[in-house]
């Protein structure tokens, strides 16, 4: 008789940079690798890497990958419904942090709503939840921007109007970058935002050389900060 019931989606954290699986991804979900031989992935290189050193090395040729990133149509995102036929559980890995979040592949999450399949976020390190619990900044009212503007006059204008809600609400502003552009967003921020206006870098977070530092633009403005081609979180809290 043919099965029609269809697996489930397991949402899998991945660590946040080179390091071991094991200092940063639960136990819980470390037993779980091995039961799944579908993965959906944002990048295959690094998913294998990933695995490998999570305790799959040596199985890494019998597993199933496929790819979901920003370059993925939503014809082939809704190709991948199929792998779920027949009870398969599938895996969803992005290349950092938690899937789903800043990341291309909460179109298939979407896509698995749609269809009735089960979804199961699993427990891991979230860059932007980690960077706001350093901060010191106001973890009541926050909001998460995604990127901003890659042009300059565009980004200073998102800026602006950034920090203006942010000070009218009270609220934490999260956003993150392209590593290579660090450095100019931080250009930016340092020149159009107000003196007192509150800034936390979180860069390399979980990694050994991880730095975590709040101040006000003003105070940020003598350090002469290099932030360099790291993953980095950027919070701002205006006043």
């Amino acid at each position: 008789m043919q099965n029609n019931a269809k697996g489930r989606l397991f949402l899998i954290p991945s660590p946040l940079g080179d390091n071991d699986p094991r200092e940063v991804i639960p136990e819980g979900v470390l037993s779980l690798l091995p039961k799944i031989n579908i993965y959906v992935v944002e990048a295959v290189r690094t998913a294998r890497r990933y695995l490998s050193a999570a305790g799959l090395k040596g199985h890494i040729q019998d597993l199933d990958f496929h790819e979901l990133n920003e370059h993925t149509t939503p014809a082939e995102v809704e190709a991948l419904i199929p792998l779920f036929d027949g009870g398969q559980d599938v895996g969803l890995i992005t290349e950092a942090g938690l899937p789903a979040v800043a990341d291309p592949g909460s179109q298939l999450v979407k896509l698995c709503h749609r269809h009735g399949i089960e979804v199961v976020p699993m427990s891991g390190p979230s860059s932007l939840m980690l960077a706001l619990m350093a901060s010191g900044l106001n973890g009541q009212s926050f909001a998460f921007m995604g990127y901003l503007p890659a042009k300059t006059d565009e980004r200073r204008q998102a800026l602006r109007t950034i920090e203006k809600h942010s000070a009218a609400a009270r609220q934490t502003k999260i956003f993150i970058e392209t590593p290579y552009r660090n450095d100019s967003l931080l250009a930016d921020i340092l020149s159009v935002c107000q003196p007192s206006t509150e800034l936390c870098l979180a860069a390399d977070i979980t990694l050994p050389d991880a730095t975590i530092h709040t101040r006000t633009v003003s105070e940020w403005k003598r350090c002469n900060t290099v932030i360099g081609k790291r993953p980095c979180v950027f919070l701002i809290l205006a006043h």
